[in-house]
C-alpha cells in the first residue's frame, strides 16, 4: 500500500503541474483527489504494517526457539526478569526502542550518565499512549522526562506529548518518574 501511496503522490504532483500550466480547474481538483487517495493508502499501509508487527510479537517466542514448549506462566516469568535496557525487538514487548548500532555511547550502548528506566506496567503504557501532556526528550537518548528533571539541566531538549514519546519508543526516566506523576494527574480525585 505504501508503494501505491507513492505512485498516487507522483500522479498528484504531475496533475498539479499540468493544472497550473494549463490553468485547468479539473486537473487541479484531480490532483487534490489523488493526494487524498495517497493519504488513505498510506494510512492503510501503516495500519497493515502495525498489525503485522503486533502479530510478529505474539509469535516471536515460538519462532526463535526460546518459547517452544513454555507455558504462559514461564513466559511471563521470563519477561518479568528480562533486562529493561534491551531493545523492544529483542524483548518482544513494548518499551525502549534504541536501534542497534545507534550513536549512543557508553556502557551497553547508553551514555554513561543515562538515568535508569522507570518500570512501566502494560496497562499504564496504554493509558500513557492516550495522554497529550508535554514531556521532554533529548536527541539520541532513550528516556523522556518531566520539565523539572535534573537530567535535563543545561541540556537541549525537545518537547513532545507523552503519547508521541511512547509511540516513538522512548522509555520513562527513573529519576523524575514521569509515569507516576502523569498518571496521578489523570486519576479522579
Amino acid at each position: 500500500m505504501i508503494v501505491v501511496s507513492l505512485l498516487l503522490i507522483l500522479v498528484a504532483v504531475a496533475l498539479l503541474v499540468l493544472g497550473l500550466t494549463a490553468g485547468s480547474s479539473l486537473l487541479l481538483t484531480s490532483s487534490i483527489a489523488a493526494s487524498l487517495l495517497a493519504a488513505v493508502a498510506l494510512m492503510v499501509g501503516a495500519r497493515q504494517a502495525s498489525a503485522a508487527r503486533a502479530g510478529g510479537r505474539k509469535t516471536r517466542a515460538g519462532r526463535d526457539g526460546r518459547g517452544t514448549g513454555a507455558t504462559h506462566r514461564d513466559t511471563a516469568t521470563a519477561s518479568a526478569r528480562r533486562d529493561p535496557e534491551r531493545s523492544t525487538t529483542e524483548a518482544g514487548e513494548n518499551g525502549w526502542r534504541q536501534p542497534p548500532g545507534s550513536p549512543a555511547s557508553g556502557v551497553g550502548g547508553l551514555f554513561a550518565d543515562e538515568p535508569p528506566a522507570q518500570p512501566v506496567q502494560p496497562t499504564d503504557l496504554r493509558r500513557l499512549a492516550g495522554l497529550e501532556t508535554a514531556v521532554h526528550v533529548m536527541d539520541g537518548r532513550p528516556r523522556y522526562h518531566l520539565a523539572d528533571c535534573r537530567h535535563l539541566r543545561d541540556r537541549p531538549a525537545e518537547t513532545l506529548t507523552v503519547a508521541e514519546a511512547v509511540g516513538l519508543g522512548f522509555s520513562p526516566c527513573g529519576w523524575c518518574r514521569p509515569v507516576t506523576a502523569l498518571l496521578a494527574e489523570q486519576r479522579p480525585v
